[in-house]
């Protein structure tokens, strides 16, 4: 075996371990993310603020009739609006499939909220027997 070709086995071996690493310290749960249930079972303790993190036009075409407020995290919307938002209320996000209302949820997290919870994607949510506005 070449030196070479050692030297490039370690290299790569040496990439895999470390990807293996970072991608485990990356995808820790924070607790923010939440399944259908849970939700339900929240929402029973305490309503909350229901945002959704979508784009407007997402938006139109069907939301969840208990949502509060619209947001879009994608024109920096969202992000605007944390300032505003009371530390001391529970908050639920969502979006189209969970990215990014986990995204703005761990955002929130980050600057002090305790009760955030990522509730999904606006499909589950209406196939789970939450009522939509289409």
């Amino acid at each position: 075996m070449s030196n070479k070709f050692l030297q490039i086995k370690i290299v790569t071996l040496t990439f895999i371990i470390l990807s293996i690493i970072m991608f485990n310290i990356f995808s820790k749960s924070t607790g923010v993310d939440i399944n259908t249930d849970s939700f339900k079972e929240k929402l029973d303790e305490d309503r909350g603020v229901v945002i959704d993190v979508r784009t407007k036009k997402e938006y139109d075409q069907g939301h969840l009739k208990l949502t509060d407020a619209q947001y879009d995290f994608l024109n920096g919307d969202f992000q605007k609006q944390i300032d505003s938002f009371d530390k001391d209320k529970t908050y639920y996000l969502y979006c189209r499939s969970g990215n990014r209302s986990g995204q703005a949820a761990r955002l929130m997290q980050k600057e002090g909220f305790k009760n955030v919870y990522n509730i999904g994607g606006y499909d589950e949510l209406a196939g789970a027997g939450f009522e939509t506005n289409k």
